[in-house]
């Protein structure tokens, strides 16, 4: 069964998105002859969710090297159209879910003194 967990470590960011796209393009476009069978189309179920997994995770290290260098949560809220405490609750959920990640099979995660820093760079929403 084609599931995110069993595609994400096959592919970057830029190779699922490329995967990605050749299936919905064959999806909208594609003709009698070259239209996704049913795994290809569950396939492409599970790469939307890899990608925004991917994309999710590239977007708070961003966030976080963001803060390292002296931006306040007000600029990161604005840089990505939601408020500075939106910004932050994000942030925080991520650094949680990496320190729960840390330990299980396929995932790096975060162990409790990487969670600790990456929780004093984020400090709180009117910080900086």
């Amino acid at each position: 069964m084609t599931t995110p967990e069993s595609i994400e470590p096959q592919y970057t960011l830029q190779t699922a998105v490329s995967r990605l796209d050749e299936l919905r393009m064959r999806a909208a476009l594609g003709g009698a002859t070259d239209t996704p069978d049913r795994a290809e189309l569950l396939e492409l179920l599970a790469l939307s969710e890899v990608v925004a997994r991917k994309a999710s995770y590239g977007r708070q290290l961003t966030v976080r090297a963001a803060r390292e260098a002296g931006a306040s949560w007000s600029q990161i809220g604005a840089a990505t159209g939601t408020s500075k405490q939106a910004a932050w609750e994000a942030h925080t959920r991520w650094i949680d879910a990496q320190r729960e990640a840390y330990g299980k099979p396929g995932q790096m995660g975060f162990d409790e003194a990487d969670a600790a820093e990456a929780r004093a760079v984020a400090g709180e929403p009117e910080d900086r």
